[in-house]
């Protein structure tokens, strides 16, 4: 069912349009997020529901239909939660969002993937906003930055941020040019309510993994906060420690408080980088931070290696099995 046929069924109905709203996926369809749908879900209150003869109120093609046509459902919605197209009523994104998760369909994982994506883009503030509305206070966010390079530290940062905290542009680290980044990092150092920092050095990755030196990072960062956490925003990764996280998954683009760990984190390692660029200028680190750029492995191969190269990463570990022979 498309855009236009909703609206030619809406029009059917014998029901003033400020009685019910649509929700659901044909809310979804009339906001041009998804093409079509099989069925139309409308919702009204409970007061009105209860009211309604609806054999004789839902008609079309001069058929009593319920289901197949109007899925009804008597719920209490809240009018912030709704927009307004063509005069009628329709669940807006972010209670769309949640239907769909609390309905939880393998079908729609996707659906639910996107429409946290598209959320979050125009509102990088919805994660802390739903905490802030359980009474939570202090929510910080960690992320990492330094998993694929050859060379240095994996660097982590926890930031927490004031209520309504606004940066235009802050986004994932990755996105923004380095003297973005360093105008950024200099105002959440400014105004964040607290900041900590998690550096693990090459010779505990070589000893651990990447994967366990990244989450040690994450949490010595969190340790390192200089202010209390009532609830922690993680990047992607899982952490087991004494405070409740959320996991999200591309959370640096998602998440405001993600975004400015990963601002703190990339200009910290990108800064160590560029000190041991001024020792070794040949490998380029000013420019490749460590990462296996083309002539960083040119380097390797006429230079050798140095302390803060990873042994357990592959371009180093061929050079070192090549010196052997």
């Amino acid at each position: 069912m498309t855009k236009n046929e909703i609206f030619d069924m809406l029009d059917k109905l014998c029901i003033s349009k400020d009685q019910y709203i649509v929700i659901g996926k044909a809310s979804l369809v009339c906001q041009d997020i998804i093409l079509n749908v099989d069925g139309v879900d409308i919702a009204c209150s409970k007061t009105f529901f209860d009211k309604l003869d609806w054999p004789t109120k839902i008609k079309y093609n001069s058929l009593i239909k319920y289901n197949g046509t109007f899925d009804v459902n008597c719920i209490f919605y809240d009018e912030k939660n709704i927009i307004e197209i063509n005069d009628y009523k329709f669940m807006n994104l972010e209670s769309c969002y949640e239907l769909e998760k609390n309905t939880n369909n393998l079908s729609d994982k996707k659906l639910i993937k996107d429409l946290e994506m598209k959320i979050c883009l125009n509102d990088n503030y919805y994660f802390e906003r739903k905490l802030i509305s359980n009474g939570l206070n202090f929510i910080a966010g960690v992320d990492e930055v330094g998993r694929g390079p050859l060379v240095g530290p994996v660097v982590a940062a926890c930031v927490v941020l004031p209520k309504k905290f606004s940066l235009n542009g802050l986004t994932d680290s990755k996105k923004l040019s380095e003297k973005k980044r360093d105008i950024f990092y200099d105002l959440i150092m400014e105004q964040a309510l607290g900041i900590g920092v998690g550096i693990i050095d090459r010779e505990a990755i070589d000893e651990v993994n990447i994967y366990e030196a990244t989450k040690l990072a994450m949490k010595e960062a969190i340790k390192n906060c200089s202010c209390k956490i009532d609830h922690v925003l993680i990047d992607a990764m899982k952490l087991d420690i004494n405070v409740p996280t959320t996991s999200i998954i591309k959370g640096d683009l998602k998440s405001i408080t993600i975004s400015a760990a990963s601002v703190i984190a990339k200009v910290t390692r990108d800064r160590l980088l560029n000190e041991l660029d001024l020792k070794y200028p040949m490998y380029d680190f000013k420019n490749n931070k460590g990462y296996p750029t083309k002539k960083h492995l040119e380097a390797i191969k006429k230079y050798g290696i140095i302390d803060e190269h990873r042994r357990s990463y592959g371009p180093v570990i061929e050079y070192l099995e090549s010196i052997k022979d």
